[in-house]
């Protein structure tokens, strides 16, 4: 699947300073790419109210990606706590 990062979500991954928690999303994103849909990829879940907004569970935060047409952008990286507040 093509993957395309808005510069927000760039800018969450840059503030993290774990660098066990950079290597999981890296393992995240490298899944999302080899990927034909988003049943083969573990802990997504639909966010509540939006049909193309999903939220990937890695540890206590969550990745929001939109997915449309074989496209995935990914919108955020925030806490579990925050997702449904900043994304989407």
């Amino acid at each position: 699947m093509e993957i395309i990062y808005l510069r927000q979500a760039l800018k969450d991954v840059n503030k993290i300073k774990n660098s066990k928690l950079k290597s999981k999303i890296a393992d995240v994103v490298a899944d999302l790419k080899l990927a034909e849909n988003l049943s083969e990829i573990k802990n997504v879940k639909p966010m509540s109210g939006h049909s193309d907004a999903y939220r990937i569970r890695i540890g206590n935060y969550r990745l929001g990606i939109y997915y449309l047409d074989d496209t995935i952008t990914i919108g955020r990286f925030v806490k579990r706590e925050d997702i449904y507040k900043l994304f989407p």
